[in-house]
């Protein structure tokens, strides 16, 4: 967990959320993506936002979330709305 805590904007609870998806390590999760990170995390927790799947772009880019750049998180965006057409 402390690997992945190392990260920008992975905290504690982050971290649990990722270990309990099954991504255990900072490789794990830049293998998997953002996109497909979310949807494990998602599956067990309806209430994840948009945040956190920022959350985990930046922490794969190694940057604050806050700092992405516009044209990703439009990306991001989109997936996160058709997560919630498709009810995922």
């Amino acid at each position: 967990m402390k690997d992945l805590m190392a990260l920008p904007n992975i905290g504690k609870v982050l971290a649990q959320k990722l270990i309990q998806a099954g991504i255990e390590t900072p490789q794990d999760l830049a293998q998997q993506g953002s996109q497909a990170a979310f949807a494990a995390i998602k599956a067990q927790d309806p209430t994840a936002c948009i945040q956190l799947l920022y959350s985990l772009e930046g922490a794969i880019e190694n940057c604050p979330y806050q700092k992405l750049p516009a044209d990703k998180k439009q990306v991001l965006k989109a997936y996160f709305k058709a997560c919630a057409v498709l009810g995922a």
